[in-house]
């Protein structure tokens, strides 16, 4: 049963703002075997690995999943699913081609030109979770962005299905003309494109989800490559009044601690008592057959929270410290709510709004911050798969006018060759 309590200092805030504190010390150790496996023995742990956690094995020429296989799948895809899939890919490249990194540039003074250059990194890897419910969602939600940035080489790695590709999955790597594709999951498919190997090039960046083996992959490769960000378990946090409906809070609540991991967040927050009764009967009557050790009764236990505090602007502000993946804001007048949220990955407005419509559908990228990380991440976008270069050029009497100012700086630092190259220009 999700817990009703009241007021922000309730004791039971403590867990949903630790949640991200979690240590996998044990699960870190094995990461770190498996990524050095990969770069001492390269495609041969590869497919041990495989082999291990996914039953399945693979060779150099079994490793991609080739365009017939694409094809083929892709045609056993649901014809009313394919319709739905290429409304929201016209959806979300739409929203992501209007993420826009202009290059600018100026002269400060005579003789002096400055700029910058905003450039696409040259690899990407998506990595796409495949367990019970492969996610070809994020197919659509990762690649995009990469292409509106321009990435010129994209590669896939989603783990290996004994039922085979699924098909929707498949349509969307023909709908994107995906043709790097491989059968790989885990911390060995992030080692991989991060080391490389003999069969799998490595890249410049890897991004999206996966779960604590995919995650610390990530970070400890963080600096060879760079990443995304450290996702966790799913979040929601809904603000409500008493405008609310309780069958559509209820659901949107279940809709995140049913993704599996029994780790998952679900808070609402409302002026309302009678609201949260409301919403605790019904989460109750939804979950009523749910056996107790179900990973959606887990999560309510653990993660999960209703709290009944005295206004909206107290809402908004335990909103801001729990800094969750998505906030529903359900009230009379949500835009004026919003004004005061600053740290969520998105924002759901109205009651119509739900966080489906967000995961698949409107445009924005569902790959968001978790673990209380909307504090300073932010979701992905076109930004991430671009960087900037600084550009300068001074001329010999823009050079002159500044050195005495260099030389002294570089002086003072002890850095006397620093010194010698502007001496021996203005000389």
């Amino acid at each position: 049963m999700i817990k009703i309590v009241r007021g922000a200092g309730a004791p039971e805030l403590k867990s949903i703002l630790s949640r991200g504190d979690v240590r996998f010390d044990q699960e870190e150790k094995a990461v770190r075997a498996v990524i050095s496996r990969i770069r001492k023995e390269g495609d041969k742990a590869l497919f041990a690995f495989t082999k291990r956690f996914d039953g399945v094995t693979l060779s150099p020429a079994s490793l991609r999943i080739g365009k017939t296989e694409i094809r083929a799948r892709a045609k056993k895809c649901d014809h009313a699913l394919r319709k739905a899939i290429d409304a929201a890919i016209a959806n979300i490249r739409q929203y992501h081609s209007r993420q826009e990194a202009p290059d600018f540039a100026f002269s400060p003074s005579r003789g002096v030109l400055l700029n910058q250059r905003t450039l696409p990194v040259d690899s990407a890897a998506i990595y796409v979770p495949g367990g019970f419910h492969p996610l070809f969602s994020t197919v659509l939600m990762t690649v995009i962005p990469a292409q509106v940035a321009g990435v010129r080489r994209i590669a896939i790695a989603t783990p290996p299905r004994k039922g085979g590709l699924d098909p929707a999955m498949a349509y969307c790597f023909l709908k994107l003309n995906l043709t790097e594709i491989y059968r790989m999951g885990g911390a060995q498919a992030v080692a991989a494109f991060a080391i490389g190997t003999k069969s799998v090039p490595k890249v410049d960046k890897i991004v999206g989800p996966g779960n604590n083996y995919v995650s610390l992959a990530k970070k400890l490769l963080y600096g060879i490559i760079d990443i995304d960000m450290i996702a966790g378990p799913s979040e929601i946090l809904v603000i409500a009044d008493g405008s609310a409906r309780p069958a559509f809070i209820a659901r949107d609540l279940l809709s995140q601690s049913e993704h599996g991991s029994g780790s998952e967040s679900s808070v609402l927050l409302t002026t309302d008592a009678k609201l949260a009764k409301a919403v605790q009967a019904e989460v109750a009557s939804l979950i009523k057959n749910e056996p107790a050790k179900s990973s959606i009764c887990r999560a309510l236990s653990s993660y999960g929270l209703i709290m009944v505090l005295k206004n909206l602007d107290e809402c908004v502000k335990v909103a801001n410290r729990i800094a969750p993946e998505h906030i529903e804001i359900m009230t009379r007048n949500p835009r004026q709510v919003l004004k005061g949220v600053r740290n969520a990955g998105a924002a759901f407005l109205g009651s119509y709004t739900c966080e489906p419509v967000g995961d698949y559908f409107a445009g924005p990228s569902h790959v968001l911050p978790t673990n209380g990380t909307a504090r300073f991440f932010s979701p992905l976008s076109v930004y991430h798969f671009l960087k900037r270069m600084s550009v300068m050029e001074y001329d010999r009497p823009a050079l002159k006018h500044a050195g005495d100012k260099i030389i002294r700086m570089a002086d003072k630092e002890g850095l006397s060759y620093h010194a010698e190259a502007v001496k021996i220009r203005v000389k």
